[in-house]
């Protein structure tokens, strides 16, 4: 992961706020009431059994890391693709002058587990080719540890709208007991149809693109992660400092 700051993702949060407004809002334009959106029960049975589904999919461990990038969402990892660039073309100079060892100290401070990875290997003089196997073995399985968190929603998303089906089934069999007060008939089937609107709305709104989301954040740190691949296979080579600037900025895009 990058170092630096995390940012808020101001779009997520806006997508979120309009999504709800626009259900929310066409609603009451419709003469519905808020309150008949809100029923606990429905919630309980749709949240808990997507929840309960998932969880018989899901080992444990991935469902975990799951719920600890979901935080990605709102407050996406920061990665600073230009201030690497000049990192990499800085320990290039320096290896030029002192040497692969010359990058030592620089290896000591660095706090992204896969930056010290690589320049380790660098230190070590193990052949470019060599440095590029092993830190690809590494992203192929960082790659795939963190798409098992964006399937885990992406799942999430295909069961909810079916549990908002099997809610309703019971809110009307609820109703169907209770002919005899026809007086109830109409609520009860409209809180019924309220499971519906859970489950299709928390599936397109929240976990889909939630899933989604993750993906993309993904790819990009990725994508990131090659950038530092071809910078450091480039250092080894000893490769011109303008040469590997050159050879980076096109991740810049």
């Amino acid at each position: 992961m990058a170092a630096g700051r995390r940012s808020v993702d101001f779009l997520t949060m806006a997508g979120v706020i309009l999504s709800l407004a626009a259900v929310i809002g066409g609603n009451m334009l419709e003469g519905g009431h808020t309150d008949s959106l809100i029923q606990l029960t429905a919630f309980i049975i749709v949240f808990g059994g997507t929840l309960g589904a998932t969880l018989v999919q899901t080992p444990l461990h991935i469902f975990l890391h799951a719920l600890k990038r979901f935080r990605w969402i709102f407050f996406p990892p920061p990665m600073a693709r230009s201030d690497i660039m000049k990192k990499m073309v800085d320990w290039s100079k320096i290896s030029r002058k002192e040497g692969l060892l010359g990058l030592q100290a620089v290896a000591d401070r660095e706090k992204d587990k896969f930056t010290r990875k690589g320049l380790q290997l660098l230190v070590d003089g193990n052949e470019p080719d060599d440095i590029r196997k092993i830190l690809e073995v590494e992203i192929d399985s960082f790659a795939a540890h963190e798409m098992n968190s964006a399937k885990v929603y992406e799942a999430m998303g295909g069961y909810s709208p079916t549990i908002g089906i099997i809610g309703a089934v019971m809110g009307l069999i609820h109703v169907m007991n209770n002919l005899s007060d026809p007086a109830a008939l109409g609520p009860g089937i409209a809180v019924a149809f309220v499971a519906t609107i859970y489950g299709v709305g928390l599936a397109n709104f929240f976990f889909l693109p939630m899933s989604n989301k993750l993906k993309m954040l993904v790819n990009d740190q990725v994508q990131y992660r090659d950038m530092l691949v071809d910078g450091m296979v480039a250092i080894a080579e000893g490769e011109n400092p303008r040469s590997i600037e050159s050879k980076l900025e096109g991740y810049l895009t």
